[in-house]
């Protein structure tokens, strides 16, 4: 049971390194946003939920949310 929990842990590991590989701005907020997102579901499926990690990565995604909408608005 806990091994597709590791797998989730390794997915957010592999789309915010992923990110870091990314030469536009859209790609990588864009694949950030889901390695963020797979980091706040592993929070949540750990034994005891870590809420240092699902804070982090929900205000990480809020901070790409407002700088894609802001881009979106100047574009």
């Amino acid at each position: 049971m806990t091994e597709y929990v590791d797998y989730v842990g390794y997915a957010a590991s592999f789309f915010v390194l992923l990110s870091f590989l990314m030469k536009r701005m859209l790609q990588l907020r864009l694949v950030n946003i889901v390695g963020c997102l797979f980091f706040i579901a592993y929070g949540f499926l750990l034994p005891v939920i870590s809420w240092p990690i699902i804070i982090t990565n929900a205000a990480i995604v809020s901070v790409n949310l407002f700088y894609l909408l802001r881009t979106k608005k100047e574009a």
